[in-house]
């Protein structure tokens, strides 16, 4: 009884509030179904890190001597020494993107591009705010708008503010149908939510060049940026599994079994880096505003390159298309679907933001391993 005390007295009220975090994660996750797969054991493992003298983590105990915690195991051997779990992750991402849409327009792909800068926008923010370049970094990666990406870039640079990156990737990636309408309001009018476009017909893209298009992106990208090399290698395989039509058997898995289970295990893994002593501080707050200038500077980069192609283009594009060149896919494509809807019920717009939305996918990885190659190197 006089232990069961003991633990009492050692509770602080950092970990009180953190137990207060975890719930409303659990909260998120159920009652409001964001991001569930990963805010459920995000915030079930923050509650399990900061119990007061936890055994999921390594401590000494008296009479016991040092016991080994398995949510710090899981963290030190599947994400800070081999970065396995984000990677094989990438695997089940791959192997659920069908590329055919961006592949039978590929202009599309300058979207993707576009509609990444605010990733280098808070990189320099965050330098200015008093962040180190590493750390600046990590935080820019945010606006990838791909939360396993954000991880691992902030694990390769050894960042010290893990936890409230990942935090902040998932929470505004779960917000984009609030974060999206708001910002590409900011920048348009309503004429121009209401340009119209084509329907675009189901075009029949050759097997044999999505067999080839992985292989190739791997190669290419691997020269331009080496340090993504297994971002895009894994993410690559995974769609070379789904292409290939001669493992079936290993797609389904890929998409269903492995990516429900990395999902889930990653989750309660990142909770080890929300401990208390190191999540409650000014800097958290500072890396949840960051991270919320990231995803809106993202989605106004890509509308703004749209309309400064509109100068020179005959035909008009829908400036929304742009906004769904970050990598949330495919949530972003149906808020731009949504959007157009809502301004004129007769407008569809949805094969051309999927276009948009799956250079996304490829863009957010380049974008890390370009950010990777300078940071390192610099270091």
């Amino acid at each position: 009884m006089e232990f069961i005390f003991d633990s009492f007295l050692l509770l602080t009220w950092k970990q009180v509030v953190m137990f207060g975090v975890g719930i409303l994660l659990i909260y998120l996750a159920i009652a409001k179904e964001y991001e569930p797969a990963l805010l459920l054991p995000m915030g079930f493992g923050v509650i399990l890190v900061n119990l007061p003298a936890s055994g999921v983590l390594n401590q000494i105990m008296p009479g016991v001597g040092e016991t080994h915690g398995v949510i710090q195991w899981l963290f030190e051997t599947g994400i800070d020494v081999s970065e396995v779990m984000p990677l094989l992750l990438f695997i089940g991402i791959g192997a659920m993107i069908d590329f055919s849409p961006l592949l039978s327009r590929p202009v599309y792909f300058l979207f993707g591009a576009s509609a990444h800068f605010g990733i280098f926008a808070t990189i320099t923010l965050s330098v200015l705010l008093g962040f180190e370049l590493k750390d600046a970094a990590a935080i820019g990666i945010i606006g990838a708008a791909d939360g396993p990406t954000t991880i691992l870039v902030s694990q390769v640079l050894h960042t010290n503010y893990l936890g409230p990156i990942a935090v902040a990737a998932y929470s505004y990636m779960a917000l984009v149908p609030i974060i999206q309408p708001f910002s590409i309001k900011l920048v348009t009018t309503k004429k121009e939510r209401q340009i119209r476009m084509d329907i675009v017909p189901g075009t029949a893209v050759p097997k044999a060049l999505k067999i080839i298009f992985p292989i190739a992106v791997t190669i290419i990208v691997g020269f331009i940026a080496p340090a993504a090399v297994a971002l895009i290698g894994f993410l690559m395989f995974g769609n070379l599994i789904r292409e290939c039509a001669v493992l079936e058997a290993l797609s389904e898995a890929a998409q269903k079994n492995l990516s429900n289970l990395i999902t889930l295990l990653l989750g309660i893994t990142i909770a080890f880096t929300m401990q208390a002593e190191h999540f409650i501080t000014v800097d958290t707050v500072k890396i949840l505003a960051l991270g919320l200038f990231a995803f809106i500077f993202d989605t106004v980069g890509g509308v703004l390159f749209t309309k400064f192609l509109n100068i020179f283009l005959k035909k008009k594009i829908n400036p929304m298309i742009g906004a769904a060149g970050i990598s949330a896919f495919p949530m972003s494509a149906r808020v731009i679907q949504k959007l157009a809807l809502a301004e004129d019920p007769t407008n569809i717009l949805l094969m051309h933001a999927v276009s948009a939305n799956v250079s996304g996918q490829i863009a957010s990885v380049v974008a890390s391993g370009l950010v990777l190659n300078l940071i390192l190197s610099y270091l």
